[in-house]
């Protein structure tokens, strides 16, 4: 397939955090406090991801917001805009996509992702503000890569955790993951939650809802993969680092202890 025409990027592009869920599993720690904003060894889960980001040379990131949204640019935000929590030669920009405001709650991972497009680019990394990555790299030469092919996203995979012994998706030698059968004994893996997409993927024929998602559409981000996996357009790597869905008050109390 011939790699569709794109926009000479920059060496990097720009990232979309997650921060909007309500985090019911962990209540009661969440009733209060956001998940993104639960300390993990010493500093919000939300800020390892944004330090991994500014290292690797990403200048903009977009987080959205719902459950206690106010509460999150509360902290990463000073009166210039930037909280100078890390390096200053390696400060974001930070912009919200604030769902909480605009649709009273949660638009799920696809409906958060159209809602908050018009603030990124062709291009775009996702993580989740709710993970513990702290070994991942927001590498540039994985964004060049991505861009270079005719991939609509590419999705970083873990061994399966305790708490999903099933996995989700497979994975390809030639590198593409994989929408398998349920009663396909091939090996599968868990979505990290971080990856790269591209715009397109939250277009026709992949996605039906309106740029931007000015009705706040709620849609879940996983259809949309398989539905590209199934069409061979979802590439994907293994992640070997930490890694933890800090899920529960048990997770979060192991990781700080």
């Amino acid at each position: 397939m011939t790699p569709p025409a794109f926009v000479q990027l920059p060496v990097q592009v720009p990232a979309l955090v997650l921060a909007a869920g309500r985090g019911e599993r962990m209540r009661p720690l969440t009733d209060s406090t956001p998940k993104p904003l639960l300390q993990v060894q010493g500093r919000p889960l939300l800020q390892w991801h944004l330090q991994a980001l500014a290292n690797a040379g990403v200048s903009r990131v977009v987080i959205n917001t719902a459950w206690l949204g106010e509460q999150i640019p509360a902290y990463f935000s000073d009166k210039n805009g930037v909280k100078p929590i890390w390096d200053k030669r390696k400060q974001l920009s930070i912009s919200y996509s604030q769902e909480g405001v605009d649709f009273g709650g949660a638009l799920e991972t696809a409906g958060g992702i159209a809602r908050a497009l018009p603030q990124l680019g062709p291009v775009f990394w996702l993580a989740a503000g709710d993970v513990f990555a702290p070994d991942f790299v927001f590498d540039s030469a994985a964004v060049q890569a991505f861009a270079a092919s005719d991939q609509l996203a590419h999705l970083w995979l873990v061994p399966n955790p305790a708490h999903n012994p099933r996995g989700d998706f497979g994975l390809s030698s030639q590198g593409l993951a994989l929408n398998l059968p349920a009663d396909d004994p091939a090996p599968r893996y868990t979505y990290s939650t971080i990856a790269l997409l591209r715009a397109e993927l939250f277009a026709p024929p992949w996605c039906d809802i309106a740029p931007g998602n000015p009705l706040g559409v709620k849609a879940p981000l996983a259809p949309l993969l398989r539905c590209a996996m199934d069409a061979g357009r979802v590439s994907a790597s293994l992640y070997g680092g930490r890694w933890t869905d800090v899920g529960t008050p048990e997770r979060l109390a192991e990781l700080n202890r």
